[in-house]
């Protein structure tokens, strides 16, 4: 490739109008997506049934889930502990380009 042409993925978003917001978007939406299913499935039945629930708030661009925990995990003394071996074990376990959890109020 010489000095001054475009990149082949430059060319490729070119022809198909996809820009790289549009990429980060489509692959955040993807993870997030699959970070709901594996919390619908392994997390939310244990957190519900102790009267609590986790809302996952976004995925930004480096892959950071950020998740609220509601109800009585919010003010729970042991959510560091439901956070970090319970929610993000479960994510990225199966969900393995998850960086980290990030939680929010």
């Amino acid at each position: 490739m010489a000095l001054g042409d475009p990149a082949r993925g430059e060319v490729e978003a070119a022809r198909t109008g996809a820009t790289d917001a549009m990429v980060e978007a489509g692959a955040s939406e993807t993870i997030r997506s699959r970070v709901e299913s594996v919390l619908d499935r392994e997390v939310r039945p244990g957190l519900r049934a102790d009267g609590g629930d986790v809302e996952v708030v976004g995925v930004d661009a480096d892959r950071i889930v950020q998740v609220r925990l509601l109800g009585s995990c919010s003010g729970c003394a042991s959510s560091v502990y439901t956070m970090i071996m319970g929610i993000e074990a479960a994510i990225r376990a199966e969900v393995p380009e998850v960086r980290f959890l990030e939680a929010v109020l």
